[in-house]
C-alpha cells in the first residue's frame, strides 16, 4: 500500500494546446460551509494548475445548506456544475434526474468504485441503493464520534474521585452506558476554579441536528427503520423495545448532563460549548477533529478522540457525502475532468494531509493511516459501522418529521418515548403513502 507521506507527481490532464484552451472555462462546485470546504479550496488549485480551469466556489452555512441547495436542484439551476451533497440526497438526485449517472463515464476512464470504501460507495454513490448505480464519486467520509478532555482524564485526583464513585478507572468510554457515567461525573464538577458540565449533544431541531444525535444511540441499541430490506414495514422496528430504550437513554442524558441551554444545539454550539471548557465531551463530526486537534485552546494533548460507543452493537451515525455532476450543467465535460482528477489516488493522498476526509483505499488502506493523526483509526473504525438515515428522494419530509417528534419528546418532555417512536411511525406511513410507497 502507498504511505500516506508519499507523494507521485499527478500526471498532467490537459497539456499544450488543450490547457491553454481551458484557460479561459470555469466551473463552480456548490457545498457546505466548513473546515473541509476550505482545504478544497487549496486542493483544488491544483487542479487549476493543471488543466487551466478556473474553480469557483458557492459555499453555504450547514442551517441553511440543505434548504438552498435542494431548492437549486428543484428548480433546475446552473448556479452548481458539481455538488457534494448529502449523502440522503442520493435518491432524490438519481430519481428526479439532478445527478449525472456516471457509470459510462468510470467504465470509460477506468474509474473503479472498488477503489473507495465500500461503506461510502453504498452510502454516497449509489441508487436503488446497493445496485452498481453510481451517481456520485465518493468525496468526503465522515461519522459522528466524539471529543472528550484527556488532559481532565488524566488528573490523578480527577481519576480517584471517579473511582472512588464507580469503581472503575476513568476511561474512554466503550458504552453508551459508561459514557453517560462519565458525563454525571464532571457534570457541575470545579475544575480549576469554573463549573464543568458532562456532554455537549445534538438537540438542533430546525434542520437535522437532533436526529442525527438520537440516531448515534439508537444504532449501537439496533435500531432499523423497517423490518425487511426493500420494504417499509416499520412497525416493530421504528418502534422495538430497543429503539425505545435507546432514545429513554438519550433523553436521560440530555437531562442529567449538558450544559446550561443547550436546548437546540448542533455542529458549531457543540464545538463551542467544548472549545470554551463548559464540557468534558462533545459529540461531533469526525470532519471537525482536524481543526480541534490544531487549536491553540483544547489542541494538542488537551484533547482525545474516540469512535461513538456501542451498546447491543457497535455503530455509528453516518455522515460524508458524494460529489455529482449537476445534469442542468452547461459544463458536464469539464465538470466530469474534475471527477477524474479527484479521483486519482495521489490527489486523495493531499486531500488526507489537508483536512479531507479520503476513502480512496490506497490512502485509508495505508499501514500508517491509523497513526497518521490522532483520530484516523477512531475514523476507520466508525466506517466499519455506520448507517445512515432514508436516502428516500422524500428524505427531506422524512428528516423534519423525525425532527419534530424527536425534539418534542427529548427536549420538550412531551409524552413517552413509545408515543413520539409511534407517532413518528404515523408521519412516515403518510408520507410513503403519498409517495406512491405504500
Amino acid at each position: 500500500m502507498r504511505k500516506i507521506g508519499t507523494f507521485v507527481a499527478t500526471a498532467l490532464l490537459a497539456a499544450g494546446a488543450g490547457a491553454a484552451n481551458a484557460q479561459d472555462k470555469e466551473l463552480t462546485l456548490c457545498w457546505a460551509a466548513w473546515d473541509p470546504a476550505n482545504a478544497l479550496v487549496e486542493l483544488s488549485k491544483d487542479f487549476t494548475a493543471q488543466t487551466g480551469i478556473k474553480m469557483n466556489f458557492e459555499f453555504v452555512p450547514w442551517t441553511n445548506f440543505a434548504d438552498r441547495m435542494l431548492n437549486e436542484l428543484n428548480s433546475g439551476g446552473k448556479l452548481c456544475d458539481l455538488m457534494i451533497g448529502d449523502s440522503q440526497w442520493i435518491g432524490g438526485g438519481a430519481t428526479y434526474g439532478h445527478y449525472v449517472k456516471l457509470n459510462d463515464f468510470f467504465d470509460a476512464e477506468g474509474i473503479s468504485m472498488d477503489d473507495f470504501l465500500p461503506a461510502t460507495v453504498y452510502a454516497y454513490s449509489t441508487w436503488p441503493k446497493g445496485t452498481p448505480n453510481y451517481y456520485a464519486l465518493p468525496a468526503m467520509g465522515d461519522a459522528l464520534g466524539w471529543v472528550y478532555r484527556k488532559d481532565w482524564f488524566e488528573r490523578p485526583e480527577i481519576r480517584e474521585a471517579f473511582k472512588a464513585e464507580y469503581g472503575r478507572d476513568l476511561e474512554v468510554p466503550t458504552t453508551w452506558v459508561e459514557l453517560k457515567e462519565i458525563a454525571e461525573f464532571f457534570q457541575g464538577r470545579e475544575i480549576d476554579g469554573e463549573t464543568r458540565y458532562g456532554a455537549a449533544i445534538y438537540t438542533e431541531r430546525g434542520s437535522e441536528g437532533i436526529t442525527m444525535g438520537v440516531t448515534a444511540a439508537l444504532y449501537p441499541w439496533g435500531f432499523k427503520y423497517v423490518n425487511t430490506p426493500g420494504e417499509y414495514d416499520m412497525e416493530g422496528a421504528v418502534n422495538s423495545p430497543e429503539a425505545v430504550e435507546a432514545l429513554e437513554f438519550y433523553k436521560s442524558l440530555y437531562d442529567c448532563c449538558t450544559p446550561p441551554g443547550h436546548s437546540d444545539a448542533y455542529m458549531v454550539a457543540n464545538l463551542d460549548a467544548y472549545k470554551s471548557g463548559q464540557v468534558a465531551m462533545q459529540m461531533n463530526w469526525f470532519a471537525f477533529f482536524p481543526g480541534i486537534a490544531k487549536d491553540e485552546v483544547v489542541g494538542g494533548d488537551v484533547s482525545g478522540f474516540f469512535v461513538n460507543p456501542g451498546q447491543n452493537i457497535e455503530a455509528s451515525t453516518l455522515g460524508g457525502q458524494g460529489i455529482s455532476v449537476v445534469a442542468y450543467s452547461d459544463k458536464q465535460d469539464e465538470a466530469l475532468q474534475y471527477i477524474k482528477w479527484f479521483a486519482q489516488p495521489d490527489v486523495q493522498a493531499k486531500w488526507w494531509e489537508l483536512g479531507g476526509y479520503a476513502v480512496h483505499v490506497d490512502v485509508a488502506g495505508a499501514p500508517d493511516f491509523p497513526d497518521s493523526t490522532p483520530f484516523a483509526g477512531e475514523f476507520l473504525k466508525a466506517m466499519d459501522g455506520v448507517q445512515d438515515f432514508w436516502q428516500e428522494p422524500i428524505y427531506a419530509e422524512l428528516m423534519l418529521a423525525m425532527q419534530k417528534r424527536i425534539h418534542d419528546y427529548v427536549v420538550a418532555g412531551d409524552g413517552t418515548a413509545k408515543e413520539a417512536l409511534d407517532k413518528l411511525i404515523e408521519d412516515w406511513t403518510i408520507s410513503f403513502e403519498d409517495d406512491g410507497k405504500l
